[in-house]
């Protein structure tokens, strides 16, 4: 494969990625895989409501599949929806569900305590949400809500952090939400994980004598001394 068809491929998955973004909004959309196979594309839909990406009796996808036939030129698509487990640890659910809180008229300060609350209670490491724009007045500045530990560098921030951006246009201006989030399944080069000794099993042998004359008998077992040859002949003369 060439460099040209690479870019192609990285430009086509962008553009898909944005429209699955806008057109399934509603459903809690997460994220996307796309690999492509002789017989066509197969395309796998990360969202929080799998019911309403299917919709009834599997229109709503058949329609979603047309739609990416026609607009992008994708051959024979075919699209699995899997549902998200906890929506709470994915910023791109987050993000989504501030901008719809912000639209609906709801004070900026109480939506991100409600959600940095709720990303605190599914069990993450820790979250950061920031808010720029107009919030109060004319003049632009922005708000950050930050708990737990948030890398900042490094192979845990590339790797580990899940981080999300979006844009809100609001009668007062344009707003931009950020969103990271670490989840508890995280893990980190340093991180030291002690093990619990194994049980060890220790069989103790009882000693064994070699005269097998001298062993232990029970009472009332015990033999007499044998006599000695002097005391024979006396007792047959007797």
């Amino acid at each position: 494969m060439s460099i040209k068809e690479i870019v192609s491929d990285a430009k086509l998955r962008a553009r898909v990625e944005e429209f699955l973004k806008k057109e399934l909004k509603a459903a809690g959309f997460s994220e996307m895989k796309m690999v492509k196979t002789p017989l066509g594309v197969n395309l796998t839909l990360i969202v929080g409501h799998p019911g309403q990406v299917i919709g009834p009796g599997g229109r709503n996808i058949r329609d979603l599949s047309d739609k990416l036939e026609t607009n992008f030129g994708l051959k024979n698509p075919q699209i699995s929806v899997t549902e998200l487990e906890n929506p709470m640890l994915d910023a791109n659910i987050v993000a989504t569900r501030i901008a719809e809180a912000l639209e609906r008229g709801i004070r900026y300060r109480r939506v991100l305590r409600l959600y940095m609350r709720r990303i605190k209670e599914a069990g993450a490491i820790g979250a950061q949400v920031r808010l720029a724009g107009k919030l109060t007045s004319e003049r632009s500045r922005f708000e950050k809500y930050t708990f737990g530990y948030i890398p900042s560098t490094g192979e845990p921030k590339e790797r580990q952090l899940r981080v999300a951006t979006m844009n809100l246009l609001l009668p007062q201006g344009l707003l931009g939400i950020k969103v990271k989030i670490l989840p508890p399944s995280a893990k980190f080069p340093d991180q030291v994980e002690v093990l619990k000794p194994k049980e060890q099993k220790v069989v103790v042998e009882k000693p064994t004598s070699e005269n097998p004359s001298n062993e232990e008998k029970p009472k009332g077992e015990e033999q007499k001394p044998e006599p000695k040859e002097g005391e024979e002949n006396a007792e047959e003369k007797a």
